[in-house]
C-alpha cells in the first residue's frame, strides 16, 4: 500500500503514529458531523486507527489518512473496502476484452471525513481523484461504489458532483452516527464512465 500524492493533498498509508494528528483533526469542529461516525477522544480514536490497521491486515481495507498540503497537517481520513473478486470460474477462459490488471474487481470509497476548514477546497476532489485513479487504472475495476446516510444532502450532494450515479436506497442497511437505523444511498461510477469523470475532475482541479 502507497501513498497517493496530489498538488492539494496527500494520502498516507494509516498507521499508530497518526492517532494524534487524527484526534486534532477530529475535535477541532465537529459541526458537520451529524451523519458521520468520527472519534471523539483519543482512546476512541486509537481503537479506530487499531480497527482500521487490522482490516488492512486482513485484506479487507486500505486506510489512509488525508494529509493536507496547504494546512500542513492531517485534515481526515478516507478508506478503500469492500474490495471484490469476482469468481470468473463459470467462463473456461475469461476473454481477451474482459481482461483487467491484477487487483480487485469492484471497489468501495468511504471511512471518509474532514476537519471543516478543508470541506468544499479542492482537498476532497483531489482525494477522490487519486483513489479512483488508483482504481480503476492500477487496480483495473469495473465499478466504484460510495455511500452515505440518506438524510445526508451535503454528503449526496458531494458524490453527485463526483460523477457518481445514484443507484437507490439500501433501507435499514447499519447503525447511524446518531444512534437511529439508516438507510443508506448508494452510488457509482462504472469503469467506461471514468474517463470523462476524469477529465472533468481534472479540468475542475485547473488540470492538476
Amino acid at each position: 500500500m502507497n501513498a497517493l500524492e496530489g498538488r492539494a493533498v496527500h494520502l498516507l498509508p494509516m498507521e499508530t503514529a497518526h492517532v494524534d494528528g487524527l484526534l486534532e483533526a477530529a475535535t477541532r469542529d465537529r459541526s458537520t458531523f451529524g451523519y458521520t461516525p468520527i472519534p471523539w477522544d483519543r482512546a476512541s480514536m486509537r481503537t479506530y486507527v487499531d480497527k482500521a490497521l487490522a482490516k488492512r491486515e486482513s485484506g479487507e481495507h486500505e486506510p489512509y489518512v488525508t494529509w493536507s498540503v496547504e494546512e500542513g497537517r492531517i485534515v481526515g481520513s478516507t478508506r478503500f473496502y469492500d474490495l471484490e473478486t469476482w469468481d470468473w470460474s463459470v467462463q473456461p477462459a475469461r476473454p481477451d476484452s474482459l481482461q483487467r490488471p491484477d487487483g480487485p474487481d469492484v471497489a468501495s470509497i468511504g471511512y471518509t471525513w474532514l476537519d471543516p476548514v478543508v470541506q468544499r477546497t479542492p482537498v476532497n476532489t483531489e482525494a477522490k481523484l487519486l483513489m479512483l485513479t488508483h482504481a480503476f487504472e492500477v487496480w483495473g475495476v469495473w465499478r466504484v461504489r460510495i455511500q452515505t446516510d440518506v438524510r445526508n444532502e451535503r454528503s449526496r450532494a458531494a458524490i453527485a458532483r463526483l460523477g457518481f450515479a445514484f443507484d437507490g436506497a439500501l433501507r435499514a442497511d447499519k447503525p447511524g452516527a446518531d444512534n437511529t437505523v439508516r438507510d443508506s444511498a448508494v452510488y457509482s461510477l462504472l469503469l467506461d464512465e471514468w474517463p470523462a469523470q476524469r477529465d472533468r475532475l481534472t479540468a475542475r482541479l485547473g488540470g492538476s
